[in-house]
């Protein structure tokens, strides 16, 4: 969920707006998501949520763009390693994902006492369904723990509990060791089609080796953070094979076609497991990226999805993306829950949570974002600031 971060590269500073504008629509869905997961059966609203399902793709572009944002500088430069080494990187990325993280679990934490006393002192009734709620005030020491230490993805006793969406960035922690550790050592060595082939295999192996370990973490996300990398690694590569890749294929109708099979393959009737989906969704994405960033770099005309994704509102929204996943389960839940204590009909619920929940959830993050995100941002990063993509 991290923003563009720059490394020192060959070549002049490239300005990829775009990737922001797309990480703010990413998450504004994910939101979305959650808050239709409150809608019951009427049409034409349980259509509406229909359409709005795939809040798992949401993540997975998530992954592909980390893949790429990291592996951007290493692709442009001459040497193929992380510019100012493993130490470094690893004190930029805990510096950029682990304090907004940890004020967000205190912030579900603080959010949990109070809904506690409210249930004991004032007999609120609390909502807990397997079908909506990505907050979930009770929770075990166990939960806390294995929050603190970013591996309450493992498990599925876990996976789900305190703030739901905080199971994805303990997976994209993890992946970032296996970056420099295992990935780039790969693509170095043996090229770009390699560590995609490697990254899926080191992942899908515990599932299908070892009855379903580690299918909780979704560790087939490794795989997507190396076709976030195929994609960084096309785009701006200077190996004639990759050149000639770039200029030739249909990246935008390959970003459709791997789209609408990922749909095809998500179909729950279907039976197939998650990773295929989510895989063919990378896919969709990655080509996505690369489409949009031949455009930005030869100075084409720029087409309608570019254009969407290059708004100033898109661009502002996903500069605090990261805090707005973070923060909008624990809104959403108690809005939702304060809502279903009023004993609406599901339209008019589904009505007041969108006007009162969507601002809320994005008033907050923003506030999450002054707070606790902007001021572990770079010198660089810093200097972005949401007024500057506003006002433009």
């Amino acid at each position: 969920m991290q923003r563009l971060e720059s490394e020192k590269s060959t070549g002049p500073r490239l300005r990829l707006h775009y990737l922001d504008g797309l990480r703010g629509l990413a998450a504004l869905y994910v939101v979305i998501v959650h808050i239709n997961r409150y809608m019951g059966e009427q049409v034409p609203v349980h259509m509406l949520g229909k359409a709005l399902r795939y809040g798992n793709f949401a993540v997975a572009i998530f992954i592909v763009l980390s893949g790429y944002v990291l592996m951007l500088p290493v692709a442009r430069s001459q040497s193929g390693y992380l510019s100012r080494g493993l130490w470094d990187y690893i004190q930029r990325r805990s510096r950029r994902i682990l304090p907004p993280y940890y004020a967000a679990l205190f912030f579900s934490l603080l959010t949990a006492v109070i809904v506690l006393g409210l249930i004991h002192f004032f007999n609120f009734k609390w909502h807990e369904s397997p079908d909506y709620g990505e907050f979930h005030p009770f929770f075990s020491p166990i939960d806390v723990l294995t929050h603190l230490l970013l591996i309450h993805n493992l498990s599925r006793d876990t996976l789900g509990s305190i703030n739901a969406p905080m199971w994805s960035v303990a997976t994209e922690w993890q992946i970032y060791f296996f970056f420099p550790l295992v990935l780039l050592p790969i693509w170095r060595r043996f090229g770009l089609v390699s560590v995609v082939i490697s990254a899926f295999a080191i992942s899908l192996a515990p599932i299908y080796l070892f009855n379903r370990l580690l299918e909780p973490a979704h560790s087939w996300f490794l795989g997507l953070f190396a076709l976030g990398m195929a994609a960084a690694d096309i785009g701006f590569s200077h190996k004639p094979k990759l050149i000639r890749m770039r200029k030739s294929l249909p990246w935008g109708i390959l970003a459709i076609i791997f789209f609408v099979v990922a749909l095809i393959t998500e179909w729950q009737k279907l039976g197939l497991d998650d990773w295929i989906g989510d895989s063919f969704c990378g896919l969709a994405a990655g080509s996505l990226i690369i489409y949009c960033t031949n455009v930005v770099v030869e100075g084409k005309k720029t087409p309608p999805v570019l254009q969407l994704f290059q708004t100033r509102w898109a661009i502002a929204l996903g500069g605090f993306s990261y805090s707005l996943y973070l923060t909008h389960g624990v809104i959403v839940t108690v809005v939702g829950n304060f809502l279903l204590n009023l004993q609406l009909s599901q339209t008019h619920l589904i009505a007041i949570l969108y006007i009162v929940a969507v601002p809320l959830s994005l008033l907050i993050a923003y506030l999450f974002y002054l707070l606790f995100e902007r001021p572990f941002m770079s010198n660089f990063l810093k200097k972005r600031k949401i007024k500057d993509a506003i006002d433009s």
